[in-house]
């Protein structure tokens, strides 16, 4: 015989949102324990020195260490002198440079003594081509479209740079230009840090093209007059050559 039980419900009913509570209160104390764990900071709290700072621990009072004595960074050996600085392998830092100053008021150098006159790298079309990209870039803007300082921000008032066509920059070994482009001179910041070596022989290289297109009469050396005449002796041979070679055709046609 069945009875209706009237509390059975209420009972199923508590039972039901006791495990409820409970489900939620395990809920909240995981998530309470990964978050909790989650925020730890002794990896960004953890005891380090910032650069340049002191340290009391090394007796010379720095937290930075010095490399040990002979090491080199890799790639930064730079054996080749005249390819990373534009200065002789034998160069004297005693040497006396000669200085004036122009018509504005910009010390100029006069001599060169250090200073290596030959490209160390081979000049191609591709170096040029490299060279005048470059050179837009960074240079163009005071030294102009070609090299006479004439650049945008000089028309706009900044100290105008030394031309690159006058005698003395034209007669300045190439030592020099990438010399001046690394380390900067004047008003002129180096540049080192923004363009490498390769491109900035490249723009040595285009500033020599500049100096030639702007002064088509510039010799580069008695061996290049040398060979220019010899060149000149060459045609001149060849064109009497074909003179001679000509003039018997055209009696023997006569002749018949």
């Amino acid at each position: 015989m069945l009875t209706n039980k009237p509390n059975a419900g209420k009972k199923s009913m508590t039972f039901q949102g006791k495990n409820v509570l409970r489900f939620a209160v395990l809920v909240f104390c995981v998530s309470f324990f990964l978050v909790g764990t989650a925020c730890r900071y002794d990896m960004q709290d953890q005891p380090r020195y910032k650069a340049y700072k002191e340290s009391e621990f090394f007796s010379d009072g720095k937290a930075m260490r010095d490399f040990p004595e002979g090491t080199v960074a890799r790639g930064q050996l730079n054996e080749n002198k005249a390819l990373h600085t534009g200065k002789k392998e034998n160069a004297d830092p005693n040497a006396q440079v000669e200085t004036t100053t122009d018509e504005l008021g910009n010390t100029i150098v006069s001599s060169f003594p250090n200073a290596i006159e030959k490209m160390p790298i081979n000049v191609t079309k591709e170096t040029l081509d490299r060279g005048e990209q470059r050179y837009k870039i960074f240079c163009m803007v005071c030294h102009g479209p070609v090299g006479k300082g004439d650049g945008m921000v000089v028309r706009r008032g900044y100290p105008q740079p030394t031309t690159y066509h006058d005698d003395r920059l034209r007669n300045a070994p190439v030592g020099h230009f990438f010399d001046v482009i690394t380390n900067g001179w004047g008003k002129m910041n180096g540049y080192a840090s923004q363009i490498p070596v390769e491109d900035r022989w490249a723009i040595v290289a285009y500033i020599r093209a500049l100096q030639v297109s702007q002064n088509p009469e510039i010799k580069s050396g008695e061996a290049d007059s040398t060979d220019k005449a010899a060149e000149d002796n060459k045609n001149e041979t060849e064109q009497t050559g074909e003179a001679e070679t000509q003039e018997p055709a055209a009696d023997n046609g006569g002749a018949n």
